[in-house]
């Protein structure tokens, strides 16, 4: 399969919500953030979104790039300046298994290392284990870091991926 990736501005607010809201109703329970939380969202809230500072929101694209097929982000670390980190990753169902979600890692993690990061961090939920094992395809270690404390007790799994390597 064929991807386009593009690399999308505030000024894409319509066609990243559209694929942001296909995101939280196809995987409610593997986000922060939920449908009824963006569903009405105004444009500014939008805009204000897709312009965190020194991030790349990214959108994947099917062959004839038409049509949205996944996105992405990286952000830098405020915290830790050899830091950045991947969130809101989601591939469509109707081409998972097809390079998408590495497509959008690979970008993510050139971005980063672009930006003097040396590790690629994530968030996943502990559950989601097809998302984990993607990740892991993708150069990621589950780390010792406790991650946020979800409602139930547990907390999200923190994945680590080092940027310093030749590796995937």
């Amino acid at each position: 399969m064929t991807i386009e990736l593009r690399t999308i501005s505030a000024d894409d607010w319509r066609v990243w919500r559209s694929v942001r809201l296909a995101a939280l109703a196809d995987a409610p329970d593997a986000f922060g953030s939920h449908l009824q939380d963006w569903a009405d969202a105004s444009e500014d809230r939008w805009r204000k979104r897709l312009s965190i500072p020194g991030a790349i929101n990214l959108l994947a694209f099917d062959g004839d790039g038409n049509v949205p097929v996944g996105m992405a982000t990286g952000i830098p670390d405020e915290g830790n300046g050899s830091r950045a980190e991947l969130i809101s990753m989601w591939v469509s169902p109707a081409v998972r298994g097809r390079g998408v979600a590495t497509a959008l890692i690979t970008a993510v993690a050139r971005w980063a290392a672009s930006a003097g990061a040396a590790t690629l961090t994530l968030s996943v939920m502990p559950d989601n284990l097809t998302a984990r094992r993607s990740y892991e395809r993708n150069g990621f270690t589950v780390s010792r870091e406790p991650g946020d404390l979800l409602p139930d007790g547990r907390r999200e799994l923190i994945m680590l991926r080092d940027l310093t390597s030749s590796s995937p």
